[in-house]
């Protein structure tokens, strides 16, 4: 029993590291047959359960007044009767997008249609028609990935459809952050593909009074343009509402140069092939000071390619001699083992926001995201709670948890006040999907035999 408390007072200490609130101390030691609550360590500090260290997802998050403005007076000025279609086209293209085939295995297949082909004795044909045959099988079996060229035209369609989208999502990531390392105060940002400049105004309203240099880079001239034609309320005079941003479509070459916070939301998909995104996650993760914010599509796509990212970080042996630092993930996985999801569903999360107000956006919203925050230092400075990966099934007296824990595997667990504590129960209840559950074993909870209410 001591050696317990001791366990559970030395992970609840506050780690000068990543700046973890005292408060964040485990509430309950889950161990085979027993259940142990820390009572005595003052866990909720007198705040109602609702409250406890683990929330994290916002309430609806709404624009600045000052970027809905400035999005708004350019619509205004340059939308046709079209732009609600465009808008909804481009919304649909993006959210299926798949990976683009890599020539490897582009080549694989059609060695494959190729002898499927030769050993038909119906089909002689001539080496002409056979290479003709296997295009045409590939053109109609193949995804057919294109690279999209942002123009003055498609960024106001692109600013339309994601903007307040964009912004819900890199919010729900930056808030992470700051609600669990409050003491961390950035003075450098860098945004790759930083698009219509969403990242630069999340950042901004989380560490307004901190940061005093924006890197924003895309290779599209046209919406570095329109990002400063927002920064400046929608004209191209005129002071810009948030001060110290620079604009350029080119990485900093110099290794020298690091950023406190560098962050990549959307743009890991717009890259053609995977040799391309190895080169720029290598280089975002040189230019890394304290956190790497990865940011897609909450699909299956968007999650293979954060994973891609995450192992790439993990397991680089490129050491940079300017910072020899590790990495490890700060979020939302509470381990560095291979995601337990990645062959099944996509590791997601969803964010309210309120829309800028067009005529035909008028409701609140969903984003559904993938993220992967991956930061400097050392694993054991993080707090390692579980990840709730689904909605949370409230049923009379229980409650139905998905976690991702740290031993790297997924928990179905049933949690009821008699079996697991008051607090415990009580933590779980009023917890949602993307929280952490403040348990500081989950593994130790006996498989559940219940049935997933979500199945049936």
């Amino acid at each position: 029993m001591a050696a317990a408390l001791k366990c559970l007072l030395t992970l609840g200490r506050w780690c000068p590291g990543l700046g973890v609130a005292p408060q964040a101390r485990a509430l309950a030691a889950l161990v085979p047959g027993v259940t142990q609550v820390d009572n005595k360590s003052g866990f909720l500090q007198k705040r109602p359960h609702r409250q406890h260290p683990g929330i994290l997802k916002l309430p609806h998050v709404r624009l600045p007044q000052a970027l809905a403005n400035g999005a708004q007076l350019l619509l205004l000025e340059s939308a046709g009767p079209t732009m609600e279609n465009q808008v909804q086209t481009l919304t649909s293209y993006l959210w299926s997008r798949h990976l683009p085939i890599e020539p490897e295995e582009l080549q694989r297949r059609a060695r494959h249609l190729e002898k499927k082909f030769l050993e038909n004795p119906d089909l002689s044909q001539t080496e002409e028609k056979l290479r003709g045959a296997v295009l045409h099988a590939l053109r109609k079996t193949t995804y057919h990935w294109q690279e999209l060229s942002y123009t003055e035209g498609l960024s106001l369609v692109y600013m339309a459809a994601r903007l307040d989208g964009g912004f819900a999502a890199v919010s729900r990531a930056f808030h992470e952050i700051r609600a669990r390392n409050p003491a961390f105060q950035p003075q450098t940002l860098m945004d790759f593909g930083s698009g219509t400049g969403s990242v630069t105004w999340a950042a901004h309203s989380i560490w307004g009074q901190s940061l005093r240099e924006y890197m924003c880079v895309d290779r599209s001239a046209a919406m570095l343009v329109l990002a400063e034609k927002l920064l400046k309320g929608g004209s191209e005079s005129g002071e810009p509402y948030i001060p110290g941003v620079f604009f350029r479509q080119f990485l900093p070459v110099s290794p020298k140069v690091q950023f406190d916070v560098v962050v990549s939301a959307f743009s890991l998909s717009e890259l053609p092939s995977k040799a391309d995104r190895t080169e720029v996650v290598q280089t975002l993760w040189r230019k890394t000071g304290h956190f790497l914010v990865l940011v897609e599509n909450g699909t299956k796509a968007g999650h293979s390619l954060l994973m891609e990212a995450r192992d790439l970080v993990l397991k680089g042996k490129e050491k940079s001699p300017l910072d020899p630092r590790p990495g490890f993930v700060f979020a939302p996985c509470p381990h560095e083992l291979p995601c337990p999801q990645l062959t099944n569903l996509a590791c997601s999360f969803s964010q309210a926001y309120h829309p800028i107000p067009f005529s035909w956006n008028k409701k609140p919203k969903e984003e559904k995201f993938s993220m992967v925050i991956l930061a400097r230092g050392s694993p054991e400075e993080a707090n390692r709670w579980p990840r709730i990966t689904q909605p949370v099934l409230k049923r009379p007296r229980h409650v139905h948890c998905h976690l991702c824990c740290p031993d790297g595997h997924m928990q179905h667990a049933v949690i009821t006040a008699r079996r697991h504590g008051r607090d415990l129960y009580r933590c779980a209840r009023v917890s949602s999907w993307g929280d952490l559950l403040p348990v500081l074993t989950p593994s130790a909870f006996p498989p559940s035999t219940a049935q997933d209410p979500s199945e049936s």
